[in-house]
């Protein structure tokens, strides 16, 4: 038995030693470290696999094929937003909206379009009803980018109708995600590969078993037609986005339809994307006239809503999107209003939060009353807890599963995207979201929001305090390994 005791020993101290070089070889944040440790140590085997595939960073060959795709096109992006008319009410880019607009344009990466005509969509039938009427529409190119695409019922429909574009001639071209679209196999997307479609999975969703790297997500959600159309926010393509799950019920989602320049500024997007994921240089996207059209030429239905569209990943270090974020929710005088169907922030988001709340200003965050992963919803169980004895009101949706990411500033701020309030969009995922300045359409978002306050309810000291010791407990243990999860 001497020979047995020796072997877990040296089993421990080897574990005991990998852990602490695996976690502290390369730099992270002070709670992600600590979390990855406790799950080393307290699961010496389990814990190194579980690190194998979900806790080392982004491999440098995608970081430098996302990389090197900066500023491609953007110049005649930006040339061709600068033909555009820019009339916008200067109340709504004053100059707390300056400081907001010089951040997301750090470096010319995202500049401020003033011409476009913005709807706001929260419900899956109209959504799709539309997306696929401007698809139908099409004359020369989509372009669509979707974490979740599934070969379901409404899959099937908008995938049979890029079929029929693409051979009518339309130029039609797809990235998903192949760990967020379970079911969307090779085989099933060859269908509009034989049509004259293009297919591709996002760079970091390829071949994530051989590279033993699964963590790293496209979550973005951009279809982008002709150049001029776009759209953006948190619905996927799927039948539960259309409510037709029995497990979430009714479906409240946001999402964006953009006509205008900012809608040049997701097709760039989208074009990187594209040209970091391609596998031969026969694939690779240049600039033309049809993915970028000078706008003054076209016929467009212009609005006058100004927009910025940011987005990141974890391909930088600093977390440009939840930087930014913060900076523009530091901007809030008189409200904060914030949709998110995750809750985990990190201690820099918490404690703005905290501080916004303890200046006077009305902070309130919408999260669902159901969870789509239940030792994630702990964690949010757990914050909300926290953010309620801190002051801010958290309302719980009761209508279905929210699934919205908004943000409302005052009355003349408001973003629509794919970002939620966790580490995942914060460190690990790719993202966008579209930020407005402008009044008329924050106050459509504000309307929206109050609407939904309707179908929740505010949590509040004397509910906490009915939760029971092991729900307590769950919330506990989920948010210590919230940093990871």
């Amino acid at each position: 038995m001497v020979w047995w005791h020796d072997f877990i020993r040296i089993i421990f101290i080897t574990n005991t030693l990998l852990a602490f070089y695996i976690v502290f070889h390369r730099r992270r944040s002070v709670s992600t470290t600590w979390a990855w440790l406790i799950i080393l140590l307290i699961f010496p085997v389990v814990g190194i696999t579980l690190y194998a595939f979900f806790g080392r960073g982004i491999s440098q060959e995608n970081i430098f094929s996302i990389n090197k795709q900066h500023h491609i096109g953007l110049r005649n992006v930006q040339k061709s937003i600068a033909k555009a008319p820019k009339e916008v009410s200067p109340s709504d880019t004053s100059k707390l909206g300056e400081i907001a607009i010089h951040f997301f344009n750090r470096n010319n990466e995202s500049p401020l379009t003033k011409n476009n005509n913005v709807e706001l969509y929260t419900e899956g039938e109209t959504f799709f009803h539309d997306l696929l009427k401007d698809m139908v529409r099409a004359k020369e190119t989509i372009n669509v980018e979707f974490y979740t695409f599934y070969s379901d019922n409404i899959g099937n429909r908008v995938l049979q109708l890029l079929i029929k574009k693409a051979k009518q001639g339309v130029k039609v071209r797809v990235i998903y995600d192949a760990w967020g679209s379970m079911g969307a196999t090779k085989a099933w997307f060859d269908q509009l590969r034989k049509a004259g479609g293009e297919v591709l999975p996002f760079i970091t969703s390829r071949n994530m078993i051989t590279r033993y790297r699964i963590n790293y997500h496209l979550h973005r959600k951009i279809v982008v037609i002709d150049g001029r159309i776009s759209w953006t926010g948190g619905f996927n393509i799927g039948d539960q986005y259309l409510g037709r799950k029995k497990k979430f019920g009714h479906w409240r989602d946001s999402q964006v339809r953009i006509v205008g320049s900012a809608s040049l500024l997701l097709q760039e997007r989208f074009v990187m994307d594209w040209n970091a994921s391609i596998k031969c240089p026969e694939q690779l996207i240049r600039f033309n006239s049809a993915l970028f059209p000078d706008l003054d030429e076209k016929k467009i239905h212009r609005g006058d809503v100004a927009t910025q569209i940011a987005s990141d990943g974890p391909d930088r270090y600093i977390p440009y999107m939840r930087n930014g974020m913060m900076r523009l929710m530091q901007l809030a005088r008189k409200r904060l209003w914030i949709q998110t169907p995750y809750l985990i922030p990190d201690d820099a988001v918490f404690a703005t939060w905290q501080t916004i709340a303890m200046s006077g200003v009305d902070v309130r965050i919408m999260i669902p009353c159901k969870p789509d992963h239940p030792f994630i919803y702990r964690a949010t169980q757990w914050y909300a807890n926290e953010l309620t004895r801190c002051g801010v009101k958290i309302y719980i949706y009761e209508d279905g599963f929210l699934h919205a990411k908004t943000t409302i500033i005052d009355d003349s701020f408001s973003t629509v995207g794919s970002m939620n309030q966790d580490y995942r969009s914060y460190d690990l995922n790719f993202e966008d979201n579209a930020i407005f300045y402008d009044k008329k359409f924050t106050k459509k978002m504000t309307e929206v929001f109050e609407a939904d306050m309707k179908k929740s309810h505010l949590l509040t000291r004397e509910e906490i305090k009915k939760q029971g010791r092991i729900l307590r407990t769950l919330q506990s243990f989920s948010r210590m390994l919230s940093p990871i999860l």
